[in-house]
């Protein structure tokens, strides 16, 4: 053989040494690149994406790889999906990789969350066939640790829905009755004293009078004269109707000895076109419609009156059936029932609970700030007025922030069974579902709650728990909670998570460590150590937190939490 054709040969033989024949090369941790890292929980897993630049003339032509990405944690390790690429020569579907040129490989991976993957590595395992045969290059650790902020996400801090009590300390009572008078006349006649109606109103002034809870605010008279005639007359004549009814009534007051009633006020229409134009259109008289267009059209009293005397078909219905409807005085008392006060409502559900209304059953329980009271008084309730579905549900909220999820679902099916229509029963069990995250009932009972002012609070709370954080920062609007700080947070609107965190009007452990990482992501470190202090004092587990927090890994802790 001639030495060139032997030189030839050679060369060729140390080509496919160079792009089939050898094994592949370990790979360089460089080639590697994690988005994010550290990692992040997302909802309730960890995602991201592993990109590997493969250079130039690394990667032989007939090798294939399958990269198997693992989450090691204490002492133990979880694969995610594996991911395949190959070399030219490969006859297969993964990606292929051009031995000259190189390429990049985009890898996903996911897992589900656990609390012992905040201090974790990343490592790649690489197992390659090539030619026939199998083999395994050294594994490649490319991230470190989990940043688990997001799990902070909690549904049970979500606020229930309190269905409201109806208590009104001061009750407004108005009572009336009218006094009739006959054509052209102004004295009070003995008959109109005895209808039914001034009856019940003089008992009403006396017993108000003589009742400790009940109070005249006022008595008005208002007197007026029908429209027909001429109007100086019927303003006359209303102004004395007026005068007679005011006399009867003082005198009736000085009779009865009734000396504390408020305001007496009295003022007399002379014409009572507005009560005629209420009456005619009450009324079946059948050219009511042309009446009223000539009220419509004409404004000065005595021209309305000349063009309905015009109307001669109609005018004696008119006379018979309207007009004298509107001859009269009425006497309106105004008189206010004052309800128990806030000491008599407490003092009654510890000694004779029975003796309060629902509605003062149920406005007890908001005397008071202590949940396990709360309790003590909606589960009374329910005994009391099992009938009001407002009882069931709100003894379930004080169950659902209690943490006994389970007994407060079954309020609020109570609460739900008994008022399908209404929606604080709806949104509750909403939020129950949503603490086993079943988000599709969730959704739905969410969806039978609108309109319900906590809806965006519940909904804003299930996107942060499904990893949907732009979503649940809207949902939240201007919601003042730690899950709405957190979705603030999580989005980076730092200033406007700063604001929601200052308005929690009763701040606990979370709202002070999530101001710590709020402090920690604005490299603050004054507001990392003085707000995780004050939240490991109100919860000691969270120091053990906080040391694996990769959110503090720039902060030295060690005056904090140990």
């Amino acid at each position: 053989m001639k030495l060139k054709t032997l030189l030839t040969i050679c060369a060729g033989s140390a080509i496919m040494l160079t792009g089939c024949g050898k094994k592949l090369s370990p790979f360089a941790a460089d080639y590697f690149t994690v988005n994010p890292n550290p990692l992040e929980v997302t909802g309730d897993r960890v995602p991201a994406t592993v990109t590997a630049n493969i250079p130039q003339k690394f990667f032989v032509k007939n090798a294939e790889v399958k990269v198997t990405p693992y989450l090691v944690f204490d002492g133990q390790e979880v694969a995610s999906e594996a991911y395949q690429f190959q070399g030219e020569k490969v006859r297969g579907n993964a990606q292929v990789i051009n031995y000259e040129q190189g390429g990049v490989v985009t890898i996903p991976v996911m897992w589900n969350y656990q609390p012992e993957m905040m201090k974790s590595e990343l490592y790649l395992d690489f197992n390659v066939t090539q030619g026939g045969k199998q083999y395994v290059l050294p594994r490649v650790k490319v991230a470190d640790g989990v940043v688990a902020t997001a799990t902070i996400a909690d549904a049970g801090n979500a606020k229930a829905a309190i269905a409201p009590d109806a208590f009104q300390r001061v009750i407004n009572e108005k009572y009336a009755a009218d006094i009739k008078f006959l054509i052209n006349r102004a004295n009070v006649r003995e008959e109109q004293l005895q209808t039914n109606e001034m009856i019940e109103l003089n008992q009403q002034i006396n017993d108000a009078a003589a009742a400790a809870n009940r109070k005249i605010d006022e008595i008005n008279i208002s007197s007026y004269a029908s429209p027909e005639g001429k109007l100086d007359f019927n303003t006359k004549l209303a102004e004395q109707r007026e005068k007679n009814t005011q006399a009867y009534l003082d005198k009736q007051l000085k009779k009865d000895n009734i000396t504390e009633f408020g305001e007496l006020t009295a003022q007399f229409t002379a014409e009572d076109w507005e009560g005629f134009q209420k009456l005619v259109a009450a009324s079946d008289i059948q050219d009511k419609d042309l009446i009223l267009s000539v009220l419509s059209m004409y404004k000065d009293p005595e021209q309305r009156e000349k063009e309905i005397r015009n109307l001669s078909a109609v005018f004696d219905q008119l006379a018979e059936q309207i007009l004298p409807e509107l001859r009269y005085s009425r006497i309106t008392a105004s008189i206010s029932v004052i309800g128990k006060s806030d000491k008599e409502i407490v003092e009654l559900f510890a000694t004779n609970p029975s003796a309060l209304t629902v509605e003062e059953i149920l406005y007890c329980a908001t005397l008071t700030d202590n949940n396990a009271q709360k309790m003590k008084i909606y589960k009374k309730a329910s005994e009391l007025y099992g009938d009001d579905y407002r009882t069931y549900n709100n003894l379930g909220v004080t169950q659902f922030a209690a943490g006994d999820y389970n007994a407060a679902k079954s309020s609020f099916a109570k609460a739900a069974q008994l008022a399908p229509a209404e929606a604080e029963p709806q949104l509750n069990l909403g939020l129950t579902s949503l603490v086993k995250k079943d988000y599709r009932d969730a959704r739905q009972k969410f969806g039978n709650a609108a309109g319900l002012e906590q809806v965006g609070e519940a909904t804003g709370t299930m996107y942060l728990m499904q990893g949907d954080t732009n979503a649940a920062v809207k949902a939240f609007g201007d919601t003042k909670s730690n899950n709405a700080a957190l979705a603030q947070i999580l989005a980076k609107n730092y200033s406007k998570a700063k604001s929601t965190l200052a308005g929690i009007n009763n701040p606990d452990a979370t709202t002070y460590y999530l101001t710590a990482v709020l402090g920690a992501r604005t490299n603050n470190e004054s507001m990392v150590k003085s707000n995780l202090a004050q939240a490991i004092k109100m919860d000691r587990n969270l120091a053990s937190k906080a040391g694996k927090d990769l959110e503090f890994a720039n902060f030295d802790l060690s005056s904090v939490i140990y």
